[in-house]
C-alpha cells in the first residue's frame, strides 16, 4: 500500500514567515497541540458536569507553563554537556529540547495546585484532561520533524525520513534514511487519545483512573519508540534513560490500577454483605433488633 513512497522528506526551513513576523515551526506545533488538547479537555469537563470549560482552560494555562518549565529543565539536566559552556542556550526552547517526562511532572504539579486553589474536583479534571494531553502530544511531536531532530536509526522502509546533510549524525552516509520516530509517537498518541475517549464512553472507570491508563499507554509506546532513537543520551545497562523512566511509570500506573480495582471490589463486596445483613435485621421482630 505504501510502495509508492520512496522516502519521507524533511522541511528545508524551521521558521515560518508571515509578513515581517517570523515564527518558529517547532513552537507553532506545540501551540497548536495545546489549543487542540485544551479544547477537547474543556469539552469533556463540561460534559462530565465538573464545571465550565473556562475553568478547565484556566487550569490548562498554568499547567502548560509548568509543563514547559519542567520539560526544559528535564532536557537540560539530562543533556547538561550541551549547555555547560553556554548557559544562554537554556531558555532557547524554540530550538528544540523539551523532555516530556519533565513536562508531565511539571504540568501535573502545577495543575494539581491550581485545581486545589480553585476548588475543583481533581479526579474529574484528570479524567477530562487525559485524552486532551495525548492529542496535544500527537500534534506537538511534529515540531521535531520541522527541526529534523530525535529521529531513529537507519531504515530501508519506504517511509524512511530524509535528513539534511548538516543534521545527519557523523558516521552515516548522505543518502541514509532514518526511522521517523516523531511520526511513530504522533500516531501512537493519536490512537491513545481515541482509546481513552472510547474507554470513558463505553467502559467508564472511576473518576481519575483514566489518567493512570493514559500514563501507562503513553509510556508503553515511549519505551519502544525510544529504543529506535540514536540521539546521544545517558544509558543504564542496555536501556536509555527515558526507557527506564518509561518502565517505572508504566509499572507504577499498572500497580495503582490493579490495587485500586481490588480495593474497589472489596469495598463493593463489603457493602453487599452489609446490605444483606441489614435486610435480615429488617425482617426480624423489634425484640430481636
Amino acid at each position: 500500500m505504501l510502495s509508492f513512497l520512496a522516502s519521507l522528506p524533511s522541511p528545508t526551513i524551521g521558521r515560518l514567515s508571515i509578513g515581517p513576523v517570523g515564527l518558529s515551526a517547532y513552537g507553532l506545533m506545540i501551540a497548536l497541540g495545546v489549543v487542540a488538547g485544551t479544547a477537547l479537555a474543556s469539552k469533556r469537563f463540561e460534559q462530565a458536569g465538573g464545571g465550565s470549560g473556562e475553568e478547565l482552560q484556566g487550569v490548562a494555562t498554568w499547567s502548560v507553563v509548568g509543563g514547559l518549565i519542567g520539560a526544559r529543565l528535564y532536557h537540560v539536566a539530562t543533556t547538561w554537556d550541551q549547555f555547560a559552556d553556554d548557559l544562554w542556550r537554556i531558555p532557547m526552547v524554540w530550538k528544540g529540547g523539551l523532555g516530556i517526562p519533565g513536562g508531565l511532572l511539571g504540568g501535573i504539579i502545577v495543575g494539581v495546585y491550581v485545581v486545589h486553589r480553585r476548588g475543583l474536583e481533581l479526579p474529574t479534571v484528570l479524567t477530562a484532561a487525559a485524552p486532551g494531553i495525548a492529542l496535544a502530544q500527537a500534534i506537538g511531536r511534529w515540531g521535531n520533524w520541522w527541526n529534523q531532530e530525535l529521529f531513529g536509526r537507519p531504515t530501508g522502509l519506504p517511509w524512511g525520513l530524509e535528513i539534511a546533510d548538516d543534521k545527519t549524525p557523523a558516521g552515516f552516509g548522505d543518502a541514509v534514511l532514518f526511522h521517523p520516530t516523531f511520526l511513530y509517537e504522533s500516531l501512537w498518541n493519536l490512537g491513545l487519545c481515541v482509546v481513552l475517549v472510547a474507554i470513558d464512553r463505553y467502559r467508564p472507570l472511576r473518576p481519575g483512573r483514566l489518567f493512570a491508563v493514559y500514563l501507562a499507554g503513553y509510556f508503553a509506546g515511549r519505551f519502544w519508540i525510544e529504543g529506535l532513537r540514536i540521539d546521544p543520551t545517558h544509558t543504564i545497562g542496555a536501556l536509555r534513560l527515558n526507557q527506564w523512566v518509561a518502565l517505572v511509570v508504566v509499572t507504577g500506573a499498572l500497580v495503582f490500577l490493579a490495587v485500586d480495582a481490588r480495593r474497589n471490589r472489596r469495598h463493593r463486596d463489603d457493602g453487599s454483605h452489609g446490605g444483606a445483613a441489614r435486610s435480615l435485621l429488617g425482617d426480624a421482630s423489634p425484640s430481636q433488633r
